[in-house]
């Protein structure tokens, strides 16, 4: 009797909150997390891991009046540093004797998974606050985003109460198997300091030379020629591009979908003369591959996404005679 009643008590006392975090509105806890990663001062250590792959980060975050600027170490593997001011980024890594660097765009990185919820996501997926969690010792409501068609991984998204912070992330597959997740492990919120942190770890000895990147190219007669079928539910092109990539004789053509939370990159360049064509389906983490060859051309298709999303955008390309 005596333990009946203590475990009784016990559910009243969790009730309040428990009802609570029902009541939350999960789409504005997530606008919420898409603007605290951006507007708020941090720093910390997360854990990404895909598969047996694992690495730990260093994060540090900070928004000024003129500007958001992030530094992200890797502390483990090769040294690797990134220097992110919006979405320009410039990344040091160490190969050999030397540096190389390597300026390149940036979207969607941690914690700043979240884009602007559109009505359009809304309909691609269904959004629930389904419990609470401690992450990196920090209280969270954790949101389940489930997709509405087969078309698109769930996610849950572990979400700071007090700051509105992500603070976990986990992309499951159609068997709701984890695929990938990415955590905070320490965490400390900020107040604005000076700028002396935002530069990179000079490594004496080492010489730091700039990398030849993949450059946009004003021709687009070879994307002009290509067309596509239809694309899966909710995907729409958000960035096409020829370019110029190191190591490749011929410019490859980019293509990226999105719908708004998952993305997948289309590429198709002309083989050359004793390549190697690619064909088949290959999974790798999170990441499907689907790779085939159509009149003289390499199409690859990848993205964190079910397998059904890229081979229907591989097998819906054509090109015009």
């Amino acid at each position: 009797m005596v333990r009946l009643s203590r475990l009784c008590l016990c559910s009243l006392l969790l009730m309040p909150f428990a009802c609570w975090a029902a009541e939350e509105d999960p789409w504005l806890v997530l606008e919420k997390a898409s603007q605290a990663a951006h507007k708020l001062s941090y720093k910390g250590i997360y854990v990404y891991q895909a598969g047996r792959a694992i690495s730990n980060m260093q994060i540090m975050h900070m928004n000024y009046a003129h500007g958001e600027f992030a530094r992200v170490i890797s502390l483990d593997g090769a040294p690797r540093e990134v220097l992110r001011q919006g979405n320009e980024a410039v990344i040091y890594s160490a190969q050999n004797e030397q540096v190389m660097i390597e300026k390149r765009q940036v979207k969607n990185s941690f914690p700043a998974l979240l884009p602007v919820l559109t009505e359009e996501i809304k309909s691609s997926y269904q959004a629930k606050v389904v419990g609470q969690e401690r992450v990196g010792g920090r209280d969270t409501l954790v949101v389940q985003l489930a997709p509405r068609d087969r078309y698109r991984y769930s996610y849950r998204f572990s979400v700071d109460r007090e700051f509105g912070l992500l603070l976990k992330s986990l992309m499951l597959n159609e068997k709701n198997e984890v695929v990938e997740q990415v955590a905070f492990s320490q965490l400390t919120m900020m107040p604005t300091l000076a700028m002396d942190w935002f530069r990179p770890n000079v490594e004496r000895g080492k010489n730091y030379v700039m990398q030849p990147g993949a450059t946009a190219m004003s021709a687009k007669a070879e994307v002009d020629e290509i067309t596509l079928g239809q694309l899966p539910p909710g995907f729409v092109k958000v960035e096409q591009a020829l370019r110029a990539i190191p190591g490749k004789s011929v410019p490859v053509s980019q293509w990226v979908f999105s719908d708004g939370i998952a993305s997948v990159s289309l590429f198709v360049e002309v083989l050359d003369k004793g390549s190697v064509p690619k064909s088949g389906h290959l999974l790798q983490g999170a990441s499907n591959l689907y790779a085939k060859v159509v009149d003289g051309r390499q199409i690859i298709v990848v993205g964190e996404v079910p397998e059904v999303v890229v081979r229907q955008i591989g097998d819906s390309v054509s090109f015009r005679k």
